[in-house]
């Protein structure tokens, strides 16, 4: 699967479109991590266990977008964009 976060692929011609794909995740961090966070936030520097969590949540989110579209019979994905947002105190889409 080509997977771009440009709007179109030189050298490839888009013959059809699928329509929108999503490859959702929400995470919750575990009580231990929040409160290494929280310390850590005192004196500043990165958080390895938040980073952690990050980029698993965004390789699952990409797993589950390909296999949407996948699905619907797609062979590349344009236009790719991660979001991320808190959902919560201790939920990060």
């Amino acid at each position: 699967m080509i997977i771009s976060t440009m709007n179109d692929l030189p050298g490839y011609r888009i013959d059809e479109v699928f329509g929108e794909v999503f490859g959702l995740t929400v995470r919750s961090r575990n009580l231990g991590s929040q409160i290494g966070a929280a310390f850590k936030s005192l004196v500043g520097g990165e958080l390895k266990g938040m980073t952690k969590m990050l980029a698993e949540g965004r390789e699952h989110a990409t797993h589950r977008l390909v296999e949407e579209a996948e699905g619907k019979g797609a062979n590349a994905i344009i236009a790719f964009r991660f979001d991320t947002s808190e959902l919560g105190s201790t939920w990060t889409e």
